[in-house]
């Protein structure tokens, strides 16, 4: 399989993708003599659009496997079936990204890339940026540098967010850009991957130079939390305008509902400012109380 990956990688970066990319988005490269032609590396990169890990491999002559998202692997139906095997035929290996076992095993996975000298390319962030910005690097990145004992080189691209942005299926044809940075030697660090603290450092030191490279500006936060507290707010706010609208609904439909009247009596049915015909008004029977003639004699 990793031979067929290889004959397939070339002949998708040569023969059929790569010169149309090429001919389209005319992508520039700055400090492409920092990538060594052999060894071990890892290519630490901003993380702006999908087609970063397309526009990234064309422009170098090495090879480069990124990891992707393990989604990629376990689709079903004829579009799962060829999604698998182009990602496969690519090269790229599959990233469980939940966090715990799973992150240790995207560590282990990217440490077998290195040991073969080969290279590696990985998103410290962990996800695109949502708005254009950098964001905080996770920490996995720094240990599998001082346990390859390999250079990190800062790659940032440029523009495509705005060839690709997020969602898009078709790209915006355009030019877009490749600034690669010196490597990053951290053999003082030797024998300290399992410092969590000496790891933040290494990962902020990356992410410091891919700013500058980048000309993002950086937040101090994951780009993975932040996409949580986005869809949770988006989440409460629908379900608080479903409820007003559903109010809103009952208050109107309760306003328009027709009343049933009450039985009334006659009188009571008649406004209270209608004159009282007295002409239809019945006189009393009036009690006789005379006393008659005989009755006062005796």
């Amino acid at each position: 399989m990793e031979g067929f990956a290889a004959v397939f990688y070339w002949f998708l970066k040569t023969v059929v993708v790569g010169p149309i990319l090429k001919l389209l988005f005319r992508p520039w490269v700055e400090g492409g003599d920092h990538v060594p032609p052999t060894g071990a590396a890892i290519l630490a990169s901003n993380h702006l659009s999908f087609s970063d890990s397309i526009f990234l491999p064309i422009a170098l002559s090495r090879r480069i496997t990124f990891p992707a998202k393990m989604e990629y692997f376990t689709g079903s139906g004829v579009k799962g079936r060829l999604t698998r095997w182009f990602f496969k035929g690519v090269g790229q290996i599959p990233i469980d990204r939940s966090g715990g076992r799973a992150s240790e095993a995207a560590i282990q996975s990217g440490l077998k890339v290195l040991r073969k000298g080969e290279l590696f390319g990985i998103y410290p962030e962990g996800t695109r940026s949502p708005d254009g910005r950098l964001y905080k690097g996770k920490t996995g990145l720094a240990r599998m540098a001082l346990e390859a004992k390999c250079p990190v080189i800062p790659v940032a691209m440029i523009g495509t967010d705005k060839a690709q942005p997020t969602g898009q299926k078709v790209p915006n044809i355009m030019r877009i850009g490749i600034r690669i940075g010196k490597p990053l030697d951290f053999s003082r660090y030797e024998g300290m991957e399992n410092d969590r603290f000496v790891l933040r450092s290494i990962t902020d030191e990356i992410m410091y130079e891919l700013m500058l490279l980048s000309g993002q500006e950086y937040v101090d936060v994951y780009a993975t939390s932040l996409k949580k507290n986005v869809i949770q707010t988006t989440v409460q706010t629908a379900v608080a305008r479903a409820r007003e609208i559903q109010e809103a609904a009952a208050k109107k439909a309760a306003s328009t509902q027709p009343s049933t009247p009450l039985p009334v009596s006659a009188v009571d049915a008649a406004p209270n400012d209608t004159p009282l015909d007295v002409t239809q008004v019945q006189p009393a029977p009036v009690l006789d109380v005379s006393v008659s003639d005989e009755r006062r004699a005796s």
